[in-house]
């Protein structure tokens, strides 16, 4: 449920927290929430949204603690979700010849309806755009993980990722101004699959040797061998 309310103890469990860490954060309006007679409250939607705004400052550790913490305050096992099998077939463009913001987005929607993903697509470019002049979603050097701000069920067949290589990168709002040359467009049913995903892909891309190899595979196979090949190595990482 999108406007699901937690409490303190159940965001702690949810992000893989200490509890006074949150109360922290939450005293000090770090994080979102409602202060209240009996203490704070918290909107599920809004903590979802201030993990995406620090998705580009955490350590590879703290994003295997929050994807461990998501997946089992949904009930789902380790593997349920498996972030290159998301990738439809067709669903890569190597490489992606867009020189724009704008025309990149649009072209990985283009691939997304071209796979048979996609319903809406003219809605789902607006919403995808809508986020980007929100808060950029290119979270470190040569990598961006475009997505649209709300859940969109009626919009999609199912939820998916596409993604599309830059042969020369494009301006995209990296946070050091660097160009983007990588792009995964992440568009789920629900919230529960959401959060999860961004949290293990941005946590498989945080190796520059999985980049590196990204931008030299030659093709779409091998592009999606070398995804499968990173998600294989962070599951096999701690997730305590």
């Amino acid at each position: 449920m999108p406007f699901e309310q937690m409490d303190m103890q159940q965001v702690a469990s949810y992000l893989h927290l200490d509890a006074r860490e949150v109360e922290k954060l939450a005293s000090r309006g770090r994080m979102p929430c409602q202060k209240r007679k009996d203490g704070f409250v918290f909107r599920k939607i809004d903590i979802d949204h201030w993990v995406e705004r620090q998705l580009h400052e955490l350590p590879s550790e703290r994003l295997a603690q929050i994807e461990n913490g998501v997946r089992r305050h949904h009930g789902m096992g380790e593997e349920d979700l498996v972030v290159h099998r998301m990738i439809p077939p067709g669903g890569i463009a190597v490489p992606l010849h867009s020189r724009t913001r704008d025309s990149a987005l649009r072209d990985l929607v283009a691939i997304a309806d071209a796979c048979g993903m996609v319903y809406a697509p003219d809605e789902l470019h607006r919403a995808i755009l809508d986020r980007e002049q929100v808060c950029s979603t290119a979270l470190t050097r040569d990598v961006a993980l475009p997505h649209p701000r709300e859940h969109t069920p009626y919009d999609i067949a199912e939820s998916f990722i596409v993604a599309g290589r830059s042969p020369c990168g494009l301006p995209f709002g990296a946070p050091d101004g660097s160009l983007t040359r990588l792009f995964f467009l992440i568009c789920c049913k629900d919230d529960r699959t959401h959060l999860h995903v961004l949290a293990r892909i941005s946590r498989m891309l945080r190796q520059r040797d999985t980049i590196a190899a990204l931008l030299d595979a030659a093709d779409e196979q091998e592009f999606r061998d070398e995804l499968k090949a990173a998600e294989w190595l962070a599951l096999s990482g701690p997730i305590a």
